[in-house]
């Protein structure tokens, strides 16, 4: 993968230890990818606990799932501006203690507004991460590598969901259920949330340990360091990267919203951001690492096999996660996309026809008899992997990359808060709509993914290869 050692400019004795560290230093910006994942996924497990501890009505129990969300919009619409103003790092360092107190809240909830608050803050740092990880590993990331590590968010993602998975999974069935007691007293979905710590505290450590981004030290004038932070990533090409960073940052005021505004009210490549960031949620693919548990419970699982499930579906996620970081800069990002949204529309009209063929038990939840059961639960694992391979990771990679440097952080955060209001319309109507018939919610996710499918065909651009400054 890559080109051959010689072509970067700085000899093939940099070339090696370069990448080394560049991908070091993406991997630790790429952890707040991971408590994005872990923060977002660990509601999984502890849903039917918090149903029946707090005794809530359905749309009290969407409103808690989702809570989250609204506050990751405003965690996305604030970081591109923080961001800008005080750097990348420092604002990952700030998340990082939010995440701390978050976890540590929710954990200790009493009541659902307690914990729909806790569970708001963390939506902020959650949202903060969507919008800097992307931005500062575009930032720091030559050309040639640029998708592959631009994938990391989206693998660190993966990877948050499928431990926030399995631990839930570990401790739901060591206490026997996510309601009983388990260390301390504590119920066991409290721990579940509290497992958060240990990595948001990590992640504070890296902060402070990685170097800031040189485009951001060029936008604040500070051009000296960022031409040694640009050695120690590109050696003899840093002066020559230096200068066209300068080049394209040349504009006399810093960054604001008025830089983002065309004659549609937005500049175009903005459209086109928001509409990308919000198909990637309207396909509904948080339905499956939000609710997945409860679901498979529905149509006749048992609490510990629904579990293991969607361990399963976690480790699918990561494999075609690791299958899209292997070819996007190969194949290339619209190649990826297309084929990822006809693969989705497939797999999710797969899905509502078997929901809508199938009849009810006696407590009113869809029963899949005979071969609906298995087929449902391929295609559940098939539309996952479509959206892993394609959707998953190579929007992070486009809303990191195709925009132009002086306003990336806040064209980024535009995108991203969109993302999550459409996450929180997809997870907050959920618990309706299963009600109304799971054929009607998976009927809806696949006319998105159809329209999604135009859309890439229609609007976005190729960027594989293109240096940022090119944007």
């Amino acid at each position: 993968m890559g080109e051959p050692a010689g072509q970067q400019g700085d000899g093939r004795g940099d070339k090696h230890p370069s990448t080394v560290r560049i991908a070091l230093i993406a991997s630790v910006a790429a952890l707040g990818g991971f408590l994005f994942g872990f923060d977002t996924a660990v509601i999984n497990g502890a849903v039917g606990a918090l149903e029946r501890m707090f005794r809530a009505h359905t749309v009290a129990v969407g409103l808690s799932v989702s809570s989250a969300l609204l506050g990751a919009a405003v965690g996305a619409v604030l970081a591109g501006r923080l961001a800008d103003r005080y750097g990348r790092t420092r604002t990952m360092l700030v998340n990082s203690l939010v995440f701390v107190v978050s976890a540590a809240g929710s954990g200790a909830a009493l009541s659902p507004w307690d914990f729909s608050a806790w569970r708001v803050l963390g939506g902020v740092a959650i949202g903060a991460a969507s919008v800097v990880a992307p931005a500062y590993i575009a930032e720091i990331a030559p050309a040639h590598l640029r998708g592959r590590l631009g994938s990391l968010q989206q693998l660190a993602i993966v990877l948050g969901i499928f431990v926030a998975l399995l631990g839930d999974y570990a401790i739901a069935t060591s206490a026997g259920s996510a309601a009983n007691p388990f260390w301390l007293g504590a119920s066991a979905w409290r721990w579940m949330f509290w497992s958060a710590i240990p990595p948001a505290l990590l992640y504070g450590i890296g902060a402070l340990l990685i170097p800031e981004s040189p485009r951001y030290l060029v936008a604040r004038g500070r051009v000296a360091e960022a031409l040694a932070v640009l050695r120690g990533l590109l050696g003899a090409a840093a002066q020559a990267k230096l200068l066209e960073i300068q080049r394209t940052l040349s504009s006399e005021h810093r960054p604001r919203l008025a830089d983002l505004r065309g004659r549609s009210g937005l500049l175009p490549i903005v459209w086109i951001g928001i509409g990308l960031s919000a198909f990637q949620q309207l396909v509904g693919i948080n339905v499956i690492f939000y609710y997945s548990s409860v679901l498979w419970q529905a149509v006749g699982f048992s609490e510990r096999s629904a579990l293991a499930i969607t361990v399963i579906t976690g480790v699918t996620n990561i494999a075609t996660t690791l299958l899209a970081i292997a070819t996007v800069d190969r194949v290339g990002r619209r190649p990826l996309l297309i084929a990822g949204s006809i693969g989705m529309a497939l797999t999710l009209g797969t899905l509502a026809a078997v929901f809508a063929a199938a009849g009810e038990d006696a407590a009113g939840n869809p029963a899949l008899t005979g071969a609906a059961g298995p087929i449902a639960l391929l295609a559940a694992n098939l539309y996952v992997f479509c959206f892993g391979a394609s959707w998953g990771p190579v929007t992070w990679v486009l809303l990191g990359e195709m925009f132009e440097n002086r306003i990336r952080a806040l064209a980024l955060s535009i995108a991203a808060a969109a993302q999550w209001l459409a996450n929180f319309l997809v997870t907050a109507t959920f618990p309706v709509l299963k009600v109304a018939g799971l054929g009607i919610a998976y009927g809806l996710y696949t006319a998105a993914a159809a329209a999604s499918l135009v859309f890439v065909i229609a609007f976005i651009p190729e960027t594989k290869g293109k240096e940022l400054e090119e944007m």
